[in-house]
C-alpha cells in the first residue's frame, strides 16, 4: 500500500509540473511607449535547436525591397527571410568583418555597401550574388601619411557619392565619388565641438532638405551625441547629446533609431526629441559587454547595441555586438 501512494504521488507531481515546464517557453516582451511600441519575436533567427546561426557579431543590419535581412557577423553576412529562416549567406574573407552597411536600389541591381575596420576598406557588393563591384582602400591621393585605416561606417548620398569614417583610427571621414575616385576629407580627432572622438557611426539624414550627414560620435567628452554635417563636409550643428555610446543610425521616415552600445535603443523624432528607449539594459556589468553567453540572453534586454533598420510597416531589426551572435526582430504595435 506504501508503494502505491509513493507512486500515486509521483504521477500526481508530474501531473502538476508539466504545465509549469510548458509555462517556461519565453513570451514576447513589450517595450517603448506610444506610437514607438514593440513586441519582440522570441526567437527570431535561431536554428530550430534554438541556437544562434551566425556566429560572433560586431556588425550592422539592413533590408532590401522584397523585405529580406541582412545582418553583418564576423563570418560574413547572413540574408534571412522576415519569418527568421536564413535563405543565403556570403560567408568568405571579402565580405567577412563588415562593421556598418547601408543598401541602394540602381538602375543595374540593388547592393550593399560595407565599412570593414579590420581589413581596412570600404566595399560594395550586389546584394543578391554577394559580387564585390568597388572597393575602397585608404586614399593615398588625399596626401595624409596615417598609419592606420579603420573604417566604422558608410554612407552613400542620392548622386552615388560615398562617405567612409576612420572612425577606428584618424577620424577623418573620407568622400568618394561613385566610381571610388576620392573628393576630399574632413574631420579630426578631438573632444572640442566640432571634432570627432571615434566617429563611429554615419547615415545620410533624409529628414531633412537638403539631406545630410548623421554622424554618431561615440566616445566624445560628454559622451553620445550627434552631429549633422553637410554633403560638402561643412559642419552644421550638435543635434543631440547623452546617449551613451550611439554606434549607428537609421532612418525611417521622420524617426531615427540610435543603438547604444551600453545596452537600448534610442528613437529620436524628427525635432530630434526622444520618443522611446528600447531594451535598456539596468545591470552596468552587463551593458556594454560582448561576453553575454546565449545561456543568459534575455528577451527584451539588450547587451550592446551595435546595428538597427526598419522594414517597410516599421518593425526594427537590431543587432547585439555579441560573442555567440545576436539580432532580434521587434514589432510595431498598431
Amino acid at each position: 500500500m506504501l508503494k502505491r501512494r509513493i507512486y500515486l504521488a509521483a504521477v500526481i507531481l508530474l501531473s502538476l509540473t508539466g504545465p509549469v515546464f510548458a509555462a517556461d517557453k519565453v513570451q514576447p516582451v513589450r517595450m517603448g511607449c506610444g506610437i514607438m511600441t514593440f513586441d519582440t519575436v522570441p526567437g527570431w533567427g535561431l536554428s530550430p535547436e534554438g541556437k544562434s546561426q551566425i556566429g560572433p557579431t560586431h556588425g550592422s543590419v539592413v533590408i532590401d525591397k522584397a523585405g529580406n535581412i541582412y545582418t553583418s557577423a564576423d563570418a560574413g553576412v547572413f540574408v534571412f527571410s522576415p519569418d527568421g529562416k536564413i535563405i543565403r549567406r556570403f560567408v568568405d574573407d571579402q565580405h567577412s568583418r563588415i562593421h556598418d552597411m547601408k543598401i541602394r536600389a540602381e538602375a543595374d541591381g540593388e547592393f550593399i555597401y560595407g565599412a570593414r575596420n579590420a581589413n581596412g576598406e570600404g566595399i560594395k557588393f550586389n546584394a543578391e550574388t554577394g559580387a564585390i563591384v568597388l572597393k575602397l582602400p585608404f586614399p593615398k591621393e588625399s596626401g595624409l601619411t596615417q598609419k592606420a585605416f579603420n573604417p566604422t561606417a558608410i554612407a552613400v548620398a542620392s548622386n552615388g557619392d560615398i562617405y567612409l569614417s576612420d572612425g577606428y583610427a584618424s577620424d577623418h571621414i573620407f568622400k568618394f565619388d561613385k566610381t571610388g575616385k576620392y573628393l576630399m576629407h574632413f574631420g579630426v580627432k578631438g573632444n572640442e565641438l566640432k571634432q570627432f572622438n571615434t566617429a563611429h557611426g554615419m547615415v545620410l539624414d533624409t529628414r531633412y532638405e537638403p539631406a545630410r550627414l548623421l554622424i554618431c560620435d561615440r566616445n566624445h567628452s560628454p559622451k553620445g551625441r550627434l552631429l549633422h554635417y553637410s554633403l560638402q563636409g561643412e559642419f552644421i550643428g550638435e543635434v543631440i547629446t547623452g546617449l551613451g555610446m550611439p554606434t549607428s543610425a537609421a532612418i525611417h521616415g521622420d524617426y531615427v533609431s540610435v543603438p547604444d552600445l551600453q545596452g537600448r535603443v534610442v528613437i529620436l523624432d524628427k525635432s530630434n526629441t526622444i520618443m522611446a528607449v528600447l531594451g535598456y539594459n539596468p545591470d552596468p556589468a552587463k551593458g556594454g559587454n560582448y561576453s553575454i553567453p546565449q545561456s543568459q540572453w534575455v528577451e527584451g534586454i539588450f547587451s550592446g547595441t551595435h546595428g538597427s533598420y526598419w522594414d517597410k510597416d516599421g518593425n526594427l531589426y537590431v543587432q547585439d555586438w555579441n560573442m555567440n551572435g545576436r539580432i532580434m526582430k521587434l514589432v510595431r504595435v498598431k
